[in-house]
């Protein structure tokens, strides 16, 4: 089939980005005391790589289900506008709409945006082949790494800092990414003032809300800089 070949050839870069990263969460997971079928499960139904990589420390801190799902909404918030622009596509997708809604992760998004379709192509059911392999990949990734988490022996101490690396290159690519570099002022500021006041154990979730709160705020000023960097 044709457009199984072009999704395959225009997420094979996503494959090896979802497979390490993927094995690693996988690994975080059994070290955290959970089994393959539970981390497959959560990879399949979730699909949020960011947030299931800060699950793991949450869950086994003791954190609270409120806690998570506020964490959740203001770490995966953005999903609501990268909707935007396909809701007629999608509604034209019929019984597909939901699990394109479930798939639109960051890197599925980038390629559905940038992807130029051959002629010939159904274009609905390419977008979503490449939503399904993207989606198949995080979840091959994921169980990779609960089994080698569970059947091999080897010394996990530092694979925590995954998460870290993880979201390092998330923010240095929107750093490149983004003409204003406002948000990223804001980001630095309210963690900082944040930190000084409820402390390192409680100052994520009231960074995340000031931060949500000020770019709401500073809406304008920011389209405003994107605007004058593109003249």
């Amino acid at each position: 089939m044709k457009e199984f070949r072009f999704a395959i050839k225009n997420t094979i870069p996503i494959f090896f980005t979802y497979l390490f990263i993927g094995i690693a969460f996988g690994i975080l997971m059994s070290d955290a005391g959970y089994g393959v079928l539970l981390t497959t499960a959560s990879a399949f139904f979730i699909f949020a790589g960011s947030m299931q990589i800060v699950m793991v420390p949450m869950m086994t801190s003791g954190a609270s289900l409120i806690s998570i799902a506020v964490m959740t909404f203001f770490i995966n918030a953005r999903h609501l506008f990268y909707g935007i622009g396909f809701i007629e596509q999608f509604r034209s997708m019929g019984w597909k709409m939901p699990y394109m809604i479930l798939t639109l992760t960051d890197e599925t998004y980038s390629l559905l945006c940038s992807v130029e379709y051959e002629p010939g192509l159904d274009r609905n059911k390419s977008a979503f082949l490449i939503a399904f392999l993207d989606h198949m990949y995080w979840v091959f990734g994921c169980f990779l790494g609960s089994c080698a988490g569970q059947y091999l022996n080897f010394d996990m101490e530092g694979v925590i800092f995954s998460a870290t690396a993880f979201f390092l290159v998330v923010v240095v690519n929107q750093w490149r990414q983004q003409r204003s570099k406002l948000p990223f002022l804001v980001a630095v500021v309210c963690s900082a003032v944040c930190l000084l006041i409820f402390g390192k154990e409680s100052f994520i979730i009231p960074t995340l809300i000031a931060c949500f709160l000020s770019l709401m705020l500073l809406k304008r000023p920011i389209k405003a800089g994107e605007v004058s960097d593109d003249k």
